[in-house]
């Protein structure tokens, strides 16, 4: 039998989205790992020792091994090698500019001083021949003296033939064996390079000599500091290309070493001697630093020795004392906790991981056959329908995950979203349902987080203070009451919980309550902004929302004062009488005296047609045959549910609306049509389910109440004589004759709550129409 009923297609449904919700909360919570059981500032009764050996990551040692290989990292610097290599062909250019030159005045004089500067007084000697090879113009044949008179007539002073120019007096004080030497210094030099094979060569030497300066550089001076890096070596690359890089001995690219090997090379290419030294005279004051420090590429390179560098650990032996007992946790002691915990379940076999997942499995079943079990002997109604089934589920699904997200060390608020929850499946289902699932949430947050008993019991604690104090919500502050009620609960069930657990009373233990506490409160503000919210998505109407709606002063209840004000004070007699008699069997007195106040709202559209608004004018019913009659009454509950839902009415009122006359008979209408079936033989039979309301049934309590508060307030005004025994009996009468017409088979109701419904109108009514005391001088109006 009961295999047979879990084969069923709707079941299995059902059994497959608990399922998909128990796999999804195993993923969510990792099932098959052991959560970290600790937190910042919790006091253990107890030392923690280590289980497995482990090793933690020791900051200061690391820091200081990268410290020292940043330290060893050598500086980098660029090399521009244009500077040289510009030096390098402007001295093959100079040398061949000289071998040009036959003579000493023909070479240019700026060119062969930077070679001999010592051959400028010579070369003073000899201006002309120098110009001449200089500008390169023929000579100029000496003018011959003129006529001193004819000077004399232009007015210039006559030269003398005896006195000579300057530069000659210079050359005739020059003695003529210097002019000789210099001559002879510069055919020595010139015969380096007389021949194109010798200037050929001196280009090949001079490149060989400069090859060691281009390769390494030139430093004119040391760029960084003795903090930045190495003294004596330096890292070079090629100016634009950082991934060639060369080591370089600060002493051989320093400017001067490096004029040095210069010249040491050029004799070694071009042999010791005057030649070698004119050349390196040459090179010397034009030799400058190539090499520029390049701090982005010694910074990077710094970064990647630093990243390099090796992490230092301090090790850790099974049993070694982790925390000590009777003081806070640290956030040192958390890191080193999490390490050991880490390293000891990257060491769990795959069976032992496999087991906790099974068990974890085992615990969602376990948890949602008990909610199922529960759900279907108290709440079918909620295994009936899938989409609640499935919202059950969610919001359990939803209040773990986001529990788990509020329980890290920056919030510890795991205790938020549990209240949110209770306090949702209470307004939106039933309170008893909400303790259990809270209950079921709260073990499963527990175990997620690692938690003990002492959470467990401070989360239940809460939920069931939340959900008890609720009640009816009646004004706006009612849940910010409960919140604080609930949070002292709360604050005095941790602290209770966790002396029990031998934890010392010290100011962390209360600081932990007094956020707990905090948070409660929290929950109750936070759920008086949601509350509207929820009662639309739920479509539940609470007490504060029923209160809003049943004003006076609604639109829809002004225009039914104006326009049919016999139903009006109807409906304000049967929301009284029926109030009572739903709060005499527990149900929701002010959904029924609110709903009351609209049910027949339908009548304001023809208010004349209904006898208590027909006053002294003729009864319209008179001069129309039954079934219209019959129609035009029946129209009311349908034009009624039209304008509640046009004026936006919570569904609740609109189910009231339509079933409360469910599918009764419209009794006068139907037997004056069978009266008149009966004398006209001609006549049809008159079909009864013409003369019925369209229903639905009443599906709740609440609907069954005013089904009955409205006939019995109707037909009471029709007695005589209303004394508490013809009213007792009258209720009775009607109460019986709907429930044999089965108009309560849906609602539920009990024939025990019908007979205390049947004793509260009896004495509400009989309240009405007590008797009074007739004065002597009193007369009848």
């Amino acid at each position: 039998m009961l295999l047979q009923r879990i084969s069923r297609a709707e079941v299995l449904v059902r059994l497959a989205i608990c399922l998909s919700g128990a796999i999804v909360l195993l993923i969510l919570l990792r099932g098959w790992t052991e959560p970290l059981p600790f937190r910042e500032g919790f006091v253990m009764p107890r030392g923690i020792v280590a289980r497995i050996p482990f090793e933690k990551p020791d900051v200061e040692r690391t820091r200081a091994a990268q410290s020292r290989a940043a330290a060893q990292v050598r500086v980098v610097y660029s090399q521009d090698k244009s500077p040289v290599v510009r030096l390098r062909d402007g001295l093959k250019n100079r040398a061949a500019e000289i071998a040009a030159a036959d003579t000493l005045a023909a070479v240019s004089r700026d060119a062969w001083l930077e070679f001999a500067p010592e051959s400028a007084e010579a070369l003073e000697a000899i201006p002309i021949q120098a110009n001449a090879a200089t500008t390169q113009e023929p000579p100029v044949a000496p003018e011959p003296p003129g006529d001193p008179a004819d000077e004399i007539a232009e007015g210039k002073e006559p030269a003398s033939a005896e006195e000579p120019s300057d530069k000659e007096t210079t050359a005739e004080k020059l003695p003529p064996k210097i002019v000789v030497a210099a001559e002879e210094v510069f055919q020595k030099f010139r015969a380096q390079l007389d021949t194109k094979g010798k200037q050929l060569e001196f280009d090949k030497a001079i490149d060989r000599a400069f090859a060691d300066v281009e390769k390494v550089g030139v430093l004119e001076k040391i760029q960084h500091g003795i903090d930045e890096g190495s003294q004596t070596e330096i890292d070079v690359h090629p100016l634009g290309n950082s991934g060639e890089m060369a080591r370089v001995q600060v002493a051989d690219a320093l400017l001067g070493e490096a004029k040095v090997q210069l010249k040491a090379r050029l004799e070694e290419e071009l042999g010791t001697g005057a030649f070698a030294d004119r050349v390196f005279k040459w090179i010397e004051p034009k030799l400058s630093g190539s090499l520029e420090i390049d701090r982005d590429s010694t910074a990077n390179a710094k970064t990647d020795a630093i990243q390099k560098t090796s992490q230092q650990y301090v090790r850790y032996a099974a049993g070694d004392l982790l925390a000590g007992a009777g003081t806070p946790i640290t956030t040192d002691d958390l890191v080193l906790l999490r390490r050991e915990h880490d390293e000891f379940v990257r060491q769990q076999e795959a069976r032992q991981r496999a087991g906790r997942a099974a068990a974890m499995f085992g615990l969602f079943v376990a948890m949602f056959t008990l909610a199922g079990f529960y759900i279907h002997l108290h709440h079918r109604e909620v295994l009936d329908d899938l989409g609640h089934v499935a919202t059950l589920l969610g919001l359990a699904v939803a209040a773990v995950v986001l529990c788990m997200f509020a329980a890290g060390d920056a919030w510890r608020a795991e205790i938020l979203p549990l209240l949110v929850f209770a306090m949702t499946v209470a307004i939106a289902y039933d309170e008893d349902l909400s303790l259990l699932l809270s209950a079921e949430v709260a073990l499963v947050v527990v175990v997620g987080l690692g938690r003990g008993l002492a959470d467990y019991v401070t989360l239940v604690a809460a939920a069931a203070a939340m959900i008890f104090w609720m009640g009816r919500i009646r004004s706006r502050s009612k849940l910010i009451y409960v919140g604080l009620w609930a949070g002292a609960v709360v604050l005095a069930t941790q602290i209770g919980a966790h002396l029990l657990e031998e934890r010392p009373l010290d100011m962390q233990l209360l600081y932990e309550a007094s956020r707990t506490g905090v948070w409660t409160l929290l929950a109750g503000f936070l759920m008086t902004g949601l509350l509207p919210f929820i009662e639309r998505s739920f479509g539940v109407l609470t007490d504060l929302s029923l209160l809003e709606v049943g004003d006076i002063a609604h639109p829809l209840l002004q225009e039914l004062v104006r326009r049919a004000p016999g139903t009006y004070n109807h409906s304000i007699n049967v929301a009284s009488i029926g109030e009572a008699a739903a709060e005499a069997i527990g149900a929701r007195g002010l959904l029924v005296r609110v709903g009351a106040y609209f049910h027949d709202i339908g009548k304001m559209l023809k208010p004349a047609y209904f006898v208590e608004n027909q006053g002294q004018q003729a009864n319209r019913h008179e001069s129309l045959v039954p079934a219209m009659s019959t129609l035009i009454i029946i129209a009311h509950v349908k034009e009624g549910v039209e304008l509640a839902r046009q004026y936006n009415l919570p569904q609740p009122l609109v189910d009231l609306i339509v079933e409360h006359h469910g599918t009764t008979l419209v009794e006068y209408f139907y037997r004056r049509a069978t009266e008149r079936s009966q004398a006209d033989p001609n006549a049809a039979d008159v079909d009864e389910q013409t003369y019925r309301y369209p229903g639905p049934k009443p599906t709740t309590r609440e609907s069954a109440v005013m089904m009955i508060a409205d006939a019995v307030e109707s037909a009471s005004r029709a007695l005589t004589e209303p004394t508490p025994a013809r009213i007792a009996s009258l209720v009775h009468e009607l109460a019986m004759k709907r429930l044999l017409d089965g108009q309560f088979d849906a609602c539920g109701l009990t024939l025990e709550e019908l007979d205390l419904i049947e004793q509260s109108l009896v004495k509400s009514l009989t309240a009405v129409y007590h008797g009074r005391v007739k004065y002597p001088d009193q007369r009848t109006a």
